[in-house]
C-alpha cells in the first residue's frame, strides 16, 4: 500500500522549454544585412557612374586645351596657369614623354558619320557675293535643321561670309565658363564639317566671350583670353571630327570680349559668339601672306635676309622721284 502510495505521490518533473522574446525576429539581422548590402552595391554603382563621367569630361578638357592628344602628339598643352575658382579640373602641365608620338590619326568612315546627310554644294570655290548668299542659304537650312536658327546671324562682307553661332537667352552653346560645347552645338558642328570639307575655300575661326570678368584678375590667371581661344579651338575639333579637311582651317583666334555685337550691353548673351569667316581665295591668299615668309628675298650679308618690294612699288616710287626733279 504504502509502495502505491510512494508511486501515486512521486513527483513528475517535466522539462518545459521556455520561448524567448526575441525568437520571432531572429531573421531579421538576415534583412538589415542585406539591405545594407544593397545600399553598398547602389553607392558603389553612383560613384562608378560618377567617376566614368568626369573622366570623359576630363578627357575633353583636356582635348580642347591642347589641340588634340592624337593629332597633336602626347605631352603637350597650352601655357595656361590658375583656372576659375572653384575648378576641380587639373592644369597642371602633363609630363612630356620623350620624343614618343602617337602616329597621325587617318579618317575613318566612323568619322563622317554626318556626312551622307550633309547637304551637297553645287560648287568646289566660292568667290563673289552672290556665291556666299547661296552658301548663306545652306548654311540658314543646316542650322535650322539642327534646332539652333535663333543661334545664327550671317553676314556678307568684303572678305568672304561671315557665320556667326552666338548664344541666346534661352540656350547656349557652351557650358557657362568653360569650352565644353552643348549636346546640340557638337552636333551641328560635326554637321558643318563635312558641309564646308566639299569646298576649296579657307575659313577663320574666332572665338569670342561677354564682357564678365573671373575673380582672379591676375595677368597669369585664366581669363577670357583663354576661354575664347580655347573655344575657338573646340569648334575647331569638332568639325575635324565631323570630316572637315584640316587644310581648310588658315587660322583659329580668340578675341576674348573686344568685339562685342551689342557694344551697349557687353555681357549680352549675342557676345558669346563662335564666328566663322569663309573666306574668298584672293583673301585667304592676301592673309596667309600677311604672315608668311616673304616671296622675293635677298641676302644683305651673311645670316640677314630682307624682302625686295615689289616690281609696282619700286616703279611707283620711281615716277615719284622724277616728277619731283621736274618740279626742282
Amino acid at each position: 500500500m504504502n509502495a502505491k502510495a510512494d508511486k501515486h505521490t512521486q513527483a513528475v518533473v517535466k522539462r518545459v522549454s521556455r520561448r524567448h522574446d526575441g525568437d520571432e525576429h531572429s531573421g531579421a539581422w538576415k534583412v538589415a544585412f542585406a539591405d545594407f548590402c544593397l545600399a553598398l552595391m547602389c553607392l558603389f554603382l553612383v560613384l562608378w557612374v560618377m567617376a566614368a563621367r568626369s573622366k570623359e569630361s576630363i578627357e575633353e578638357v583636356k582635348r580642347v586645351a591642347e589641340g588634340s592628344l592624337l593629332d597633336e602628339g602626347v605631352g603637350r598643352r597650352m601655357e595656361t596657369v590658375g583656372g576659375p575658382r572653384g575648378s576641380l579640373i587639373e592644369r597642371q602641365p602633363i609630363p612630356s614623354q620623350g620624343d614618343t608620338r602617337m602616329p597621325k590619326r587617318q579618317v575613318t568612315n566612323g568619322d563622317l558619320e554626318h556626312a551622307d546627310d550633309s547637304p551637297r554644294l553645287s560648287k568646289r570655290r566660292y568667290d563673289t557675293p552672290e556665291d556666299m548668299k547661296e552658301l548663306a542659304a545652306v548654311v540658314e537650312r543646316l542650322t535650322a535643321k539642327a534646332g539652333m536658327a535663333g543661334n545664327l546671324f550671317t553676314e556678307i562682307t568684303p572678305q568672304g561670309l561671315r557665320v556667326m553661332l552666338h548664344d541666346t537667352e534661352q540656350q547656349g552653346m557652351f557650358a557657362r565658363g568653360s569650352a565644353m560645347p552643348s549636346d546640340r552645338f557638337r552636333a551641328l558642328l560635326r554637321k558643318m564639317g563635312p558641309l564646308f570639307s566639299q569646298i576649296e575655300n579657307q575659313m577663320l575661326i574666332l572665338g569670342h566671350t561677354d564682357a564678365l570678368q573671373y575673380a582672379d584678375q591676375g595677368h597669369s590667371a585664366y581669363s577670357n583670353w583663354t576661354l575664347s581661344g580655347q573655344r575657338a579651338m573646340s569648334a575647331r575639333l569638332q568639325m575635324l571630327d565631323g570630316g572637315l579637311r584640316p587644310d581648310s582651317i588658315l587660322q583659329v583666334v580668340g578675341m576674348a570680349d573686344r568685339a562685342p555685337l551689342d557694344a551697349h550691353d557687353p555681357r549680352a548673351p549675342i557676345n558669346r559668339r563662335i564666328e566663322l569667316m569663309i573666306l574668298g581665295p584672293e583673301q585667304a591668299r592676301n592673309l596667309a601672306a600677311m604672315f608668311g615668309m616673304p616671296v622675293d628675298a635677298a641676302p644683305l650679308i651673311d645670316g640677314v635676309v630682307t624682302s625686295l618690294p615689289h616690281n609696282e612699288a619700286v616703279d611707283m616710287l620711281r615716277g615719284a622721284g622724277a616728277a619731283s626733279t621736274e618740279r626742282r
